[in-house]
């Protein structure tokens, strides 16, 4: 009996360790508080970090993109060819939970981010969430991958707005369509900017959104739509990087020189990949069951190929 309570107590103990072991091991994996300014990554893709102590703690990651550099592509999220949906009941939309890093590597990307919002969505604990890799989800707004429709604006919702690739430009439209030459497009939830000035939909927005600090993936592009910013600030981890508020992330695209920006999907999902010869690597932070560093399987993405930097 006395051996069984011991084993009954280690076990207990273990559970209630295990998760901070983990939590810490991967706190101290994240990326340093040392600012980065202006690094090429690629041809055509420039990499800056920025830190601030005010008014919270944060970390603000900035791909600088020139879409007219010579073999630089865009490359949105395909259908997944093996995805069973009407296992499911999903028929709407043929998209299904991915890493970010999964679809940078499976498609030889260079670089990643995550893009559309989605639903269904839960995140409860590490072990209890949804969706996992391989499972269906319902895509928000309009996607396209190489010029075929992954998933349709929905007629029946509010237009929300569009990033279109067209060849070496882009347009971000506020009625969620987007050109016929269109290659490329995801869609975000909310215009920030339009004509370099803040939209009256975010002006509504910060009445009740305005003073929540929160993680960020913005796109934003400069007014010949030939230059893409993606704005990531992680947020959710206290005393590391606590998120900026919605009109500070549209304040910080404005200083940059942007035209238009629209937001994609944040929180968790905000997941920055770049490829480097030991596979995927993190740029920056995302947190997915209370756990910074862990990676959380999204909608879509947003990636792009790029030939290396010359010697």
């Amino acid at each position: 009996m006395s051996r069984w309570r011991h084993l009954k107590t280690g076990l207990l103990w273990f559970a209630f360790l295990l998760p901070i072991a983990l939590h810490g091991s991967t706190v101290w994996r994240r990326p340093h508080l040392t600012e980065i300014n202006r690094q090429p990554l690629f041809q055509g893709i420039i990499y800056s970090r920025r830190t601030r102590e005010q008014p919270r703690p944060n970390i603000i990651h900035i791909i600088d993109i020139d879409l007219t550099t010579a073999g630089l592509r865009p490359l949105v999220t395909p259908v997944n060819p093996q995805a069973d949906l009407k296992k499911y009941g999903t028929k709407s939309h043929r998209a299904v939970g991915q890493k970010t890093s999964a679809f940078l590597q499976n498609h030889g990307l260079q670089l990643a981010v995550n893009a559309n919002f989605f639903s269904p969505f839960k995140e409860v604990t590490l072990w209890n969430y949804y969706p996992r890799p391989g499972e269906p989800v319902n895509l928000m707004g309009l996607s396209m991958s190489n010029g075929n429709v992954v998933a349709p604006a929905n007629p029946d919702q509010p237009p929300v707005p569009t990033l279109c690739f067209m060849n070496q430009r882009a347009v971000i439209n506020a009625d969620g369509t987007c050109e016929d030459n269109t290659q490329q497009a995801v869609a975000g939830n909310l215009m920030l900017l339009e004509n370099g000035q803040i939209t009256t939909q975010l002006q509504d927005r910060l009445q009740y959104e305005g003073k929540k600090p929160y993680s960020f993936t913005v796109a934003a592009l400069d007014a010949t739509g030939a230059r893409l910013w993606l704005v990531l600030v992680d947020g959710k981890q206290p005393f590391y990087s606590e998120g900026l508020t919605v009109g500070e992330v549209t304040a910080l695209v404005q200083e940059l020189g942007a035209d238009t920006a629209l937001r994609l999907d944040g929180g968790g999902s905000t997941t920055l990949a770049v490829s480097s010869p030991r596979g995927p690597t993190l740029l920056n932070t995302p947190i997915h069951g209370k756990i910074p560093g862990q990676e959380r399987p999204v909608g879509n993405h947003l990636g792009f190929f790029a030939d290396p930097i010359e010697p």
